[in-house]
């Protein structure tokens, strides 16, 4: 046990949506100071990364990221359409190799415009995310947390409560009977507390139906998550959910989505970040007793240079009719490259956590990671799990103390 997981008493959750690593965090590896890389074991670019566009020029990264009106239609990141910007379009079948040369090709699908289709490869520069820029640089970066298969939300995020998504690569809300419990039942029927916390009544929640049967006991709102830090009452585990759609406010004004979806307004994710920092930060008993991470569900079709690695299979296979391609997928390989941070003033300062560019110290995370740490934390592992979350790597340990000092440790100002 780490210094840091002797002291915890609360892991917190939050997952925003659909963006990939170099989009949002490539550019740290461009700063140069003083001669040299700023930040040199961050994988993220290089300026040279390229995908080919349908008319035969190469497209280069370029940071021209836009807040919002800038990824409009949505990028695909359906199975069809990630296995394209993988692959390249390279053919189902043995020996085929991911080459991350798809995105644009993809995107022209979703635009048919060929300078249109050049804006999937813009990333932002450091500046442009102050939020998640400086919780990137002064907590635990993680090279290699990708999401957990090559599809969209539903069956990602599934991963992230239960360890698999049982056979589905889709966007269907699904009911499963399997003996699998969630991560929340788990922890209820072992004697603990966890709860997700979903923004609000109009923008609900995207958490398939299994978990929906334990409401209200594992369900409250993002403002009962802000009371419950204010108060020292967090449960033990607790997962956050952004808002995901503009709508009417109490007050009559207008409730912006948070969670960063394309073609959603990037900046108000950054203040939603900062707002769930910022209750565990300033709550006097939660901040040296709370471990925080901020990951994404899926990159949303979004360009990211690393090819997602082989993984466990976790028992389960999707059939061609469901993924769409000729390819029964086995889910024994990882979707693309995602953001993922850990927050606690007990993470040492600035720490990059290496992934496949480091082969002999890589450490590969995925979401089925979070039930798996939360499981081994609180409940000792006695779970019944999948293979896959079985071996799937926990991050506690990064929790390596000693405490940092509160100067040491920023504050945002929203």
């Amino acid at each position: 046990m780490s210094v840091g997981a002797d002291n915890l008493k609360h892991i917190v959750v939050l997952m925003m949506e659909n963006r990939s690593f170099d989009h949002m965090l490539g550019g740290l590896s461009l700063i140069i100071a003083n001669g040299a890389k700023k930040y040199p074991g961050i994988n993220g670019l290089t300026g040279n990364e390229s995908n080919p566009d349908t008319a035969g020029s190469d497209v280069k990264v370029a940071p021209g990221a836009k807040f919002q009106s800038q990824l409009d239609p949505d990028p695909d990141h359906h199975f069809p359409g990630v296995d394209l910007q993988i692959f390249g379009g390279a053919p189902p079948g043995p020996g085929r190799v991911a080459n991350m040369k798809g995105f644009v090709k993809d995107y022209f699908t979703q635009t048919n415009n060929v300078n249109g289709s050049h804006n999937i490869m813009n990333y932002f520069t450091p500046d442009k995310l102050p939020v998640l820029t400086t919780l990137a640089t002064e907590f635990a970066l993680f090279n290699g947390w990708f999401s957990s298969i090559p599809g969209p939300t539903i069956c990602n995020r599934a991963f992230a409560h239960y360890g698999t998504s049982f056979g589905q690569v889709g966007m269907d809300v699904f009911y499963t009977l399997d003996p699998i419990l969630s991560v929340y039942e788990r922890m209820v029927a072992g004697g603990h507390t966890a709860k997700i916390y979903y923004y609000d009544q109009q923008s609900s929640t995207m958490e398939i139906v299994n978990i929906l049967k334990n409401q209200p006991q594992i369900f409250g709102s993002y403002s009962q998550f802000v009371s419950d830090c204010q108060t020292g009452s967090l449960p033990e585990y607790s997962f956050i959910e952004p808002c995901y759609n503009d709508h009417p406010g109490p007050d009559g004004g207008e409730v912006l989505a948070s969670d960063q979806h394309p073609d959603h307004n990037v900046q108000e994710g950054e203040r939603f970040i900062a707002g769930v920092y910022n209750a565990i930060r300033t709550s006097p008993s939660l901040w040296g007793t709370t471990a925080l991470l901020v990951v994404y569900d899926e990159h949303g079709g979004i360009f990211d240079h690393v090819p997602p690695p082989a993984c466990t299979p976790d028992g389960y296979q999707a059939k061609p009719a469901d993924t769409g391609t000729s390819e029964t997928f086995l889910f024994d390989r990882l979707g693309v490259r995602v953001p993922a941070i850990l927050v606690s003033p007990y993470v040492p300062k600035g720490i990059v956590v290496p992934g496949p560019e480091d082969p002999a110290n890589a450490r590969i995370f995925e979401h089925a990671s979070i039930p798996a740490t939360v499981t081994n934390f609180f409940l000792n592992g006695d779970a019944k799990r999948t293979i896959r979350e079985e071996k799937a790597s926990t991050f506690l340990d990064l929790l390596s103390g000693p405490m940092r000092a509160d100067s040491d440790i920023p504050y945002f100002n929203l």
